[in-house]
C-alpha cells in the first residue's frame, strides 16, 4: 500500500505450503478489479424502466429505509416466504458467504436458498459412497504412479495442483485426461480418451468390468472394507467393453487399456472436479466413479483413491453459523432451488416471490435458462436489491444497487476445498467510497427491520471467534487455532495428524457401515437407485444414432474460461482480451456439413432460448461435441446474451443439482447483418425473450 492507502500490488504468500507464493492468472490481476472504473461506490435507486440502466445516487439511511419498508409491506401482505436471497460463491468466506447467507434471514423469516448450482449431485453421491469429501491434499499427488484426470481441467481451475502434477510426471507417473473436449489440462497428459458427454459412468462400469473379468479386482479388500459387491458386480457384468464402447463412442480396446493400466498400476489417483455431475445423470456417475478405486483397493493409500474436494476435513458448526434455533427466528419457511430461479421468479412458487435480495452473485450472467430469469426480473411486481461491486447484467434489473467491497476491503476467513489450510482475510486496504461489506449490511438491514438481537450486530472478528469456538469442540482439525492466531500468522494448516492426512489410511469410511457403500441403503431411502449405474441423460444424442447433416442436435459443453471464475472476472478488460471472445468450438466434420468456417458468427439454439457466438472450427472438441467456455457477461456478448439462454433449469438425479452441460442444441451460420454488434462493445440493451 502506497502513502495515499491505495494498494499497489498482490502477491502470494510464500510459506503456503500449496501455492507456495504463486497467483493464478485470475488474481494476478485483482488490482484491476478493485480500482476498476466502473466500480458502483454508492448507494443507487432506479430512476428509468426496468433494465434500462438509469439510476440515481441515493444515501445508505434512504436505500435501507426504502427496503425495509418494502419489506415490511411485503411480509404483511404476503409473510416474509416471499422474500428470496439469492447468494453463491461470489465471496466463499466463513463470515461474508455462510454467517452472511444464514443469520438474518433467518431472523427474518425468508424463503431459505437451496445453493445447488456447482457440485450438489456430486455431493451427495460422494457422501453416499464413502461417506465425506475427504480429498487428500495437492502434494499427495506427487506419490501417485498413475493419475486419472477424469472431467476436469486443473490447469484452469484448480491452477495449485498443477506443479504437483508436473513433479509426478517427472518423476514417472502417466496422466490420463478423460474429457470430450482437448482442455489445456490435456495438453500436457501422457494420453488424452474422448467419451461422449454424459457417458462416464458408462466408461468407470466398463472398466470394472474388464477389471473383473480379468480377475485385477482385490477381492480381499472388497471383502472387508466394502457392502453391496454382489449387487455392484452384477450390475458390472451388464457393461462389457463392446457395450461401453458403443455408448461412449470410444473404441473397445481403449476401454480395456485403459482399465487394465488402472488395475495394475499402484498408486493411482483418480482426480474428479464439479463439472462432470452438472448432467441429468450427474450423480450416478458420481456413484460409479467413487466406486473404482474400491474395486482395487486404492483408497488409504497415499497417492491413490479419489481426489474430489478436502471440504470435510473442517465442517463449521450449524448453530453458532446461522442461530436458527433462538426463539425470536420462525420456524424454516420454504425452500427454493437455485437453479429454478427462472422459474420461481415466473410462477412456479406458492406464494409468488415478491422482493429478490442478491449478492455474490450474477444470475442473469450465470443461472441456467437465462431467458426466463430474465422474464421475472422484468416483473413490475418485483422488488429487486442487488449488492455488487459493479452494475453487473443482474444489476441493471434492480431496484436498489448497494455497493459491495472486494476482498481487499473486508476480513473473512476462509476454510479449504482444495486443499487443508485455513486463511485469515485481512483488510489490506479502507472501503472505497461507500462499499460495504456483505455482513455489514446484513447488520445495518437487521437494525432497520428493528432486529435486536446480538448476534445480529457482532462484528466480523466476533463473528469468526464465537464461530471458530463452537466447532473446535467438536472438530479436531481446530486445535491451538484461534482467532489471534490466524490474525498473526494468515494461513494456519488443519490440525490433522500425519498418520491421518490420507484419506481412510484406517479403513474406516464415514458411511452408516463405515465401509465404501456399493449399495447403499441410503440411496434407496431418497429413491435413487443404491447400486451405480449409466442412464441415459434427458437430452442424449447416442453414439450410434448420428444424423448426418446440418440439422442434428449437438451437445453443448460450456466448461470454464481460465480467465473467469463463473462471472467474477469477466468485466476486466485485460482478462476479457485474453478470453478474446465468446467462441464456439466446433469439430471441422461438424463444421464442414453446416458450411461453418472460424471466425464467421453464428447461432446456437434451442427451445430455451440462442446465442450468437464466434465459430472456433478446432479439433479440440470430438466429433459430435460443441463446446463454449463461461460465464461471459451478456453485456460483452454477441447480442447481448450468453449460452445460458439454452442451458436447462432441469435438475439432476441428486440432489437437485444442476444440469448445465446436458444441453442439446443446433447451429447454423448467421449473415453478418444479423447482428451489428461487437462482442467487445460496451452497451447494452433491455433483455426480452423472443
Amino acid at each position: 500500500m502506497d502513502e495515499s492507502g491505495r494498494a499497489v500490488s498482490v502477491r502470494g504468500r510464500s510459506n503456503h505450503p500449496v501455492t507456495r507464493g504463486w497467483l493464478c492468472a485470475k488474481v494476478n490481476r485483482y488490482l484491476e478489479r478493485v480500482y476498476h472504473p466502473e466500480r458502483v461506490l454508492y448507494p443507487l435507486r432506479r430512476s428509468g424502466p426496468r433494465g434500462s440502466g438509469q439510476f440515481t445516487r441515493i444515501s445508505w439511511d434512504e436505500a435501507l429505509a426504502e427496503i425495509s419498508e418494502r419489506w415490511r409491506q411485503i411480509i404483511d401482505q404476503h409473510g416474509a416466504e416471499c422474500i428470496l436471497p439469492y447468494s453463491y460463491a461470489g465471496t466463499l468466506g466463513l463470515v461474508q458467504g455462510g454467517v452472511t447467507d444464514a443469520r438474518f434471514w433467518n431472523r427474518l423469516g425468508a424463503s431459505q436458498l437451496v445453493r445447488s448450482i456447482c457440485g450438489y449431485a456430486a455431493e451427495e453421491a460422494v457422501m453416499l459412497t464413502i461417506g465425506g469429501r475427504l480429498a487428500p491434499s495437492p502434494e499427495d499427488v506427487v506419490h501417485s504412479k498413475l493419475i486419472l484426470i477424469w472431467g476436469s481441467n486443473p490447469a484452469s481451475t484448480a491452477p495449485h495442483v498443477v506443479p504437483f502434477l508436473r513433479e509426478a510426471q517427472r518423476k514417472g507417473a502417466r496422466v490420463v485426461v478423460i474429457d470430450p473436449i482437448r482442455t489445456l489440462t490435456a495438453r500436457s497428459a501422457d494420453q488424452h480418451i474422448q467419451p461422449l458427454p454424459g457417458t462416464d459412468a458408462a466408461l468407470a462400469l466398463s472398466m470394472m468390468h474388464v477389471i473383473v473379468s480379468e480377475g485385477l479386482h482385490n477381492e480381499a479388500w472388497i471383502e472387508q472394507h466394502t457392502v453391496g459387491w454382489e449387487q455392484l458386480r452384477e450390475r458390472i457384468m451388464q457393461y462389457p467393453p463392446e457395450r461401453g464402447a458403443a455408448i461412449t463412442g470410444l473404441a473397445r480396446e481403449t476401454i480395456v487399456e485403459l482399465a487394465r493400466a488402472y488395475a495394475t498400476t499402484k498408486p493411482a489417483m483418480l482426480r474428479i472436479s464439479d463439472g462432470i455431475n452438472r448432467h441429468t445423470n450427474g450423480g450416478q456417475t458420481i456413484r460409479a466413479l467413487a466406486s473404482l478405486p474400491a474395486v482395487l483397493g486404492q483408497y488409504g493409500v497415499r497417492g491413490g483413491g479419489l481426489m474430489y474436494s478436502t471440504s470435510d476435513w473442517l465442517k463449521w458448526d450449524k448453530a453458532a453459523l446461522g442461530h436458527a434455533h433462538e426463539e425470536s427466528c420462525p420456524p424454516p419457511t420454504r425452500s427454493l432451488n437455485m437453479n429454478r430461479l427462472g422459474a420461481v421468479l415466473t410462477g412456479e412458487a406458492d406464494p409468488p416471490v415478491y422482493s429478490l435480495y442478491v449478492y455474490n452473485s450474477n444470475p442473469a450472467a450465470s443461472t441456467p435458462n437465462s431467458g426466463k430469469v430474465i422474464e421475472g426480473l422484468l416483473r413490475e411486481d418485483l422488488f429487486t436489491v442487488v449488492h455488487d461491486l459493479f452494475e453487473t447484467d443482474t444489476a441493471r434489473y434492480a431496484d436498489i444497487i448497494l455497493p459491495a467491497t472486494s476482498q481487499l476491503e473486508q476480513v473473512d476467513l476462509h476454510k479449504p476445498y482444495g486443499h487443508l489450510s485455513l486463511q485469515y482475510n485481512t483488510p489490506a486496504i479502507k472501503p472505497l467510497g461507500e462499499a460495504r461489506c456483505n455482513w455489514d449490511v446484513m447488520r445495518s438491514l437487521a437494525a432497520a427491520m428493528g432486529f435486536e438481537e446480538p448476534w445480529l450486530q457482532q462484528d466480523a472478528e466476533s463473528v469468526i471467534a464465537e464461530v471458530l469456538a463452537a466447532t473446535a469442540g467438536k472438530q479436531p482439525t481446530l486445535q491451538g487455532i484461534t482467532l489471534e492466531r490466524l490474525q498473526a500468522e494468515g494461513s494456519i494448516p488443519l490440525s490433522i495428524p500425519e498418520n491421518e492426512r490420507v484419506p481412510f489410511q484406517d479403513g474406516v469410511f464415514r458411511t452408516p457401515s463405515q465401509k465404501v457403500e456399493f449399495y447403499s441403503e441410503q440411496a434407496q431411502a431418497k429413491g435413487y437407485d443404491p447400486v451405480p449405474d449409466w442412464v441415459p441423460e434427458v437430452e442424449t444424442r447416442p453414439a450410434t444414432a448420428r444424423i448426418a447433416g446440418k440439422d442434428e442436435l449437438l451437445p453443448l459443453l460450456n466448461p470454464a474460461a481460465h480467465h473467469f471464475i463463473s462471472s467474477t472476472f469477466a468485466n476486466q478488460p485485460t482478462l476479457i482480451a485474453k478470453e478474446r471472445t465468446p467462441t464456439l468450438r466446433i469439430n471441422p466434420e461438424d463444421a464442414k456439413v453446416r458450411g461453418i468456417r472460424s471466425g464467421q458468427m453464428v447461432k446456437v439454439s434451442n427451445e430455451r432460448g440462442w446465442c450468437h457466438l464466434v465459430a472456433e472450427v478446432s479439433e479440440d472438441v470430438r466429433p459430435g461435441v460443441l463446446a463454449t467456455t463461461t460465464v461471459w457477461w451478456p453485456k460483452f456478448s454477441p447480442d447481448r446474451r450468453n449460452v445460458n439462454w439454452t442451458t436447462s433449469d432441469r435438475l439432476a438425479d441428486f440432489n437437485g443439482g444442476s444440469t448445465f452441460y446436458t444441453n442439446l442444441v443446433s447451429v447454423e451460420s448467421v449473415e453478418h447483418n444479423e447482428t451489428e454488434d461487437s462482442p467487445h462493445e460496451n452497451a447494452v440493451g433491455v433483455f426480452v425473450s423472443r
